[in-house]
């Protein structure tokens, strides 16, 4: 199946912004951080298709996640 992977701010550095990966069926969000070496308590903001999601999803062929990190600033 394929996903999308969108990588935002500090998660971008020494990787990519948005590539297309081809997962197994029953991935989970989860399996795609560790495979990034992101930990999920690292991640701020966690959408599939736009909405709020949890690491242990099951991602579905055509699916699109974006990974946000903390964002400081003032």
């Amino acid at each position: 199946m394929k996903v999308e992977i969108r990588l935002f701010a500090t998660f971008r550095n020494g990787r990519f912004k948005k590539e297309v990966w081809d997962l197994p069926e029953g991935t989970k969000v989860k399996d795609v951080l560790d495979r990034l070496g992101i930990n999920p308590e690292e991640v701020a903001i966690l959408l599939v298709n736009g909405l709020d999601a949890d690491p242990e999803r099951v991602l579905q062929d055509g699916d699109y996640i974006s990974l946000f990190p903390p964002v400081g600033g003032g």
